[in-house]
């Protein structure tokens, strides 16, 4: 699946569209939405190479803006205004990401006075902690494509309010654990149960905005990771990271691939991770080959939880230099399906298959994760040609 002129075409088709719907290049009043925006951020950047233009630079800089102005404030139906931080607008503009940012969905988050609803709640706003890392991860691409190590300073202050909002230790000497969802003060939780792969998400994040920091030399600047990564690995260390879900085995074979990069550059002490990864993945690719999903008909299928997989497959093409034995061998295994990521695409690519009410009611997203398949270097490759492993 590696990007030809044809599909970096077509995924500029799908961002322009993106970006003049959502009020990046419109007078339209632009709805922000934090998973949405952290990829469109690093497909703009991937646009920006191939096609040599910057202005494709540009747009990922005003979405960054755009982000942080909307979802790191109070909503307008909320009776608290400014920063949801608690800063000062001077502070606030320099420290954007102090008190997270909001998920953006289309509901106010949960009243303290209000049951839960476990349906309703997808729809409610607060913070989500694998929101949060999509986010320090863009804001990291965003970093070492314009060298400004503001972004990553940015980013590891969003990691830090992060990890000390989301983590916690039931007993004393009891290993930590996380919550899924706080609210948008991130005052109190709003999901207590764990997110599968949040932990992992955690601690990958945290060592590439760490390796950032030391290849920017702003290392002195901004918060130090060093408690929370250890914290995150002590979390998933003993856990199963096994799933058929497509967006989290498009996941585990993501973060494989961030991995290989930061133990190419001697920036991750744990060389087995990628390893455990690609393994994990392959188990559950073998289970969701078996389940079919992907001989449904459009009106039955959730295309950006299928498209995080195709990125995820990807992905791998970017291992293929790799000389690790055991990396090669779990490439080898897993090489049968790189089919499937074409045929995921090549099936969302098809304009009748995007006429589905499933799509349309998804469209943001959908036509976002749709073009980091077809371009996504902007979201998976770290450092560029001649430094990837």
């Amino acid at each position: 699946m590696a990007s030809t002129d044809g599909t970096i075409a077509t995924a500029a088709s799908l961002m322009a569209s993106f970006a003049e719907r959502t009020g990046l290049t419109s007078d339209r009043p632009g709805e922000r939405y934090l998973w949405t925006d952290a990829f469109a951020v690093c497909n703009l950047l991937a646009l920006a190479g191939p096609t040599g233009d910057e202005r494709y630079t540009g747009l990922a800089l005003r979405l960054v803006d755009r982000v942080h102005g909307v979802l790191g404030r109070h909503r307008p139906d909320d009776s608290r205004a400014g920063w949801i931080s608690g800063l000062s607008e001077r502070e606030g503009e320099l420290h954007p990401t102090r008190g997270g940012l909001r998920i953006g969905k289309r509901l106010p988050e949960r009243r303290r006075d209000e049951p839960f609803d476990e349906r309703l709640e997808w729809e409610r706003d607060g913070q989500y902690f694998h929101y949060l890392t999509k986010w320090m991860h863009a804001l990291d691409q965003v970093a070492r494509a314009t060298r400004d190590p503001r972004f990553n300073t940015w980013a590891r202050e969003l990691a830090e309010v992060a990890h000390t909002s989301f983590s916690y230790r039931p007993r004393a000497a009891a290993r930590p654990r996380m919550v899924w969802k706080m609210s948008t003060d991130l005052s109190r939780p709003l999901v207590s149960s764990m997110g599968q792969h949040d932990p992992l998400d955690g601690f990958i994040t945290c060592i590439q905005l760490e390796a950032t920091a030391s290849q920017l030399s702003a290392s002195a600047v901004g918060p130090s990771l060093k408690r929370a990564e250890a914290e995150f690995a002590a979390m998933f260390e003993a856990s199963d990271l096994r799933t058929s879900d497509p967006l989290g085995l498009g996941g585990l074979l993501s973060d494989a691939c961030r991995l290989a990069q930061l133990v190419e550059r001697e920036a991750c002490p744990r060389t087995d991770l990628p390893e455990r990864l690609l393994a994990a993945a392959l188990d559950g690719l073998r289970h969701y080959a078996r389940l079919g999903d992907t001989r449904q008909p459009a009106s039955r299928r959730l295309g950006f939880r299928e498209l995080g997989l195709a990125i995820g497959i990807s992905s791998l093409e970017r291992l293929e230099r790799t000389e690790r034995a055991e990396l090669r061998a779990l490439l080898a295994a897993l090489a049968p399906y790189s089919e499937l990521g074409s045929e995921i695409q090549s099936f969302w690519l098809d304009p009748e298959n995007r006429r589905s009410e499933t799509w349309a009611q998804h469209r943001d997203i959908n036509e976002v994760m749709l073009a980091t398949s077809l371009v996504p270097d902007g979201y998976v490759l770290l450092w560029s040609e001649g430094t990837r492993p």
